[in-house]
């Protein structure tokens, strides 16, 4: 599995590179700072990008957003220290899969990776008890929940959504159709107040709807 490092500090590239070479499944295939991140993708096609971010200080985070419309991004999971939860939700909200506190211990990195690199969704749970209800993040504007609760169907949609899979598969694990999937998940999101996949799972866990 090709993992990417991102970090603008060079102790922490080092220090990331020392974690993930314990791994016999993880390939190291580049270590770069955020400012060459963009151009390191499209060079090297990591599976992964293992990024530490300084949520106060950096432009990466509202820079994804952008990034994803110009290519395919990898998954990414991050490392953040003094989290607060509009920083979750925005995490969240930009695409990110994965979201670890900077102390993170090196089995809890790569079991990180290796579980975002099949599609699964991964927060830790010190930031459960941070993350709201219900987005609230002063730089985005967000579908409100409509308080209205979820149906067993579309719980178990929700359950594949966290499981990684795509519209294609859900539709025959459960033998209906793309379409038919495609309006459950609209529900989901308008139930949930959620804009994307990965905030509607975050949703579902953090009201027990599902267990990620």
């Amino acid at each position: 599995m090709r993992v990417l490092i991102a970090a603008n500090s060079a102790i922490a590239r080092v220090g990331l590179e020392t974690v993930l070479a314990q791994s016999a499944v993880l390939t190291i295939v580049g270590s770069v700072t955020h400012r060459d991140l963009a151009e390191q993708l499209d060079a090297l096609q990591p599976d992964v990008v293992l990024m530490e971010l300084e949520l106060q200080e950096d432009e990466t985070l509202t820079a994804l957003p952008a990034l994803e419309r110009e290519m395919a991004l990898p998954a990414i999971v991050v490392l953040v220290d003094n989290v607060q939860s509009s920083w979750v939700s925005d995490l969240l909200q930009s695409g990110i899969q994965g979201i670890l506190p900077a102390e993170a211990t090196a089995d809890e990195i790569t079991t990180a990776i290796e579980a975002v690199a099949t599609g699964l969704i991964v927060l830790h749970p010190e930031f459960l008890g941070s993350l709201p209800m219900t987005p609230t993040s002063p730089r985005s504007s967000l579908p409100s929940a409509t308080n209205q609760p979820l149906t067993p169907r579309e719980i178990e949609v929700l359950s594949m959504l966290a499981e990684g899979l795509g519209n294609k598969a859900i539709a025959r694990r459960l033998t209906i159709s793309e379409h038919t999937v495609k309006f459950h998940i609209s529900s989901i999101f308008n139930k949930l107040g959620a804009s994307s996949r990965t905030e509607a799972v975050t949703l579902g866990a953090r009201q027990g709807l599902i267990l990620l």
